[in-house]
């Protein structure tokens, strides 16, 4: 009973959540004078009705999959990552300092470096938080966000001095044309990250439900004393489990500065490591769910706008549906549990 109780409750906690949502949504719209059909036949156009919508909602989705699944590596475990704004604010400043510096090398050797780079930038500064937890068993919220800070105002400082494009407009120069991630699909911001974020969603998949790796994490997080009991080195786990999941964070920065920017400034992350968390929720701490709340996010971001346009609703409306789309999930979940209990 308890398995299809959990069961019923991760496909339908969030599906009730944003039916429930755009149904409020619907009435905020319809009470402000609009066609709320109409509205969300824009909004859903915007995102997925052609070709530039649906590339352009994949570049918004990127971002939000890669520390989707950053959170979800980390939860997993019990670990509560709230660090990946910062983590990926790392990533993309070696991305940027590779870019700035290796100008003669090769597109072929620049890409896997790049790469490499980001992931280490937000591994490494995630791993400081995990052993620092393993050793002193300090608070990882608390200082998962207060990194955040230092990782955003390092790259201010670099942004100001030493990286200041000549022109004097706060960002650094563009990065070297070797550094760009190729166009997919040309006439559209298609990149090989977006690739490489979709990528990896399989690969985290077998990583934690078919490799040892994934059963420790998953097992801490069950249960911290009966993974100990059973041999598992904790401390050793927890330090890994954070590398993983600050790589993951990290990554975003390359997409977004090799991919997108191809130079490095200030609110290059509209807080797609704090959105990351709310979209491993909706996914419910499973890979391809994090794909799939990722979509819609980002869906809702591109056809925010398209709507305003064409439909005349407050781009902003966007937003408040992904605010109830949490609360609901979180009521959801509850509502559910109970209804299936009172069943038994």
């Amino acid at each position: 009973m308890d398995l299809r109780r959990l069961k019923a409750t991760n496909f339908l906690s969030p599906l009730l959540a944003v039916l429930i949502a755009f149904a409020i949504g619907g009435i905020i719209i319809f009470v402000k004078g609009t066609n709320p059909l109409l509205a969300y036949s824009a909004l859903f156009y915007g995102a997925f009705g052609s070709l530039h919508g649906l590339s352009e909602t994949f570049a918004k989705a990127s971002p939000l999959l890669l520390s989707g699944l950053a959170a979800t590596v980390a939860f997993k475990s019990k670990i509560w990552n709230i660090g990946a704004e910062g983590q990926l604010h790392m990533g993309a400043t070696l991305v940027t300092w590779a870019g700035l510096t290796f100008l003669e090398l090769p597109t072929f050797l620049t890409i896997p470096l790049i790469i490499v780079l980001s992931f280490l930038g937000g591994a490494v500064w995630a791993s400081i938080v995990g052993a620092l937890k393993a050793r002193f068993k300090v608070n990882e919220i608390i200082l998962t966000l207060m990194l955040n800070y230092i990782a955003i105002y390092f790259m201010g400082y670099l942004l100001e001095g030493p990286w200041r494009d000549p022109s004097g407009i706060v960002y650094s120069s563009p990065i070297s044309r070797a550094a760009w991630f190729p166009i997919l699909i040309p006439g559209t911001r298609f990149h090989m990250g977006i690739l490489l974020s979709l990528l990896c969603v399989p690969l985290i998949y077998v990583f934690l439900f078919k490799t040892v790796y994934g059963y420790r994490i998953r097992a801490i997080g069950a249960s911290n004393k009966a993974a100990d009991y059973g041999g598992i080195n904790i401390s050793k786990n927890i330090i890994f489990t954070m590398f993983i999941s600050g790589g993951l964070a990290g990554l975003v920065g390359a997409g977004e500065i090799s991919g997108i920017q191809h130079r490095l400034m200030g609110g290059f992350s509209p807080w797609y490591g704090y959105f990351g968390v709310l979209v491993a929720l909706l996914g419910r701490l499973h890979p391809f769910g994090v794909l799939i709340a990722s979509v819609l996010f980002g869906g809702l971001l591109v056809g925010g706008d398209f709507m305003q346009r064409a439909a005349g609703v407050s781009a902003p409306l966007v937003y408040v549906l992904q605010g109830l789309i949490v609360i609901f999930l979180i009521g959801g979940e509850k509502i559910i549990t109970r209804k299936i209990g009172s069943r038994e």
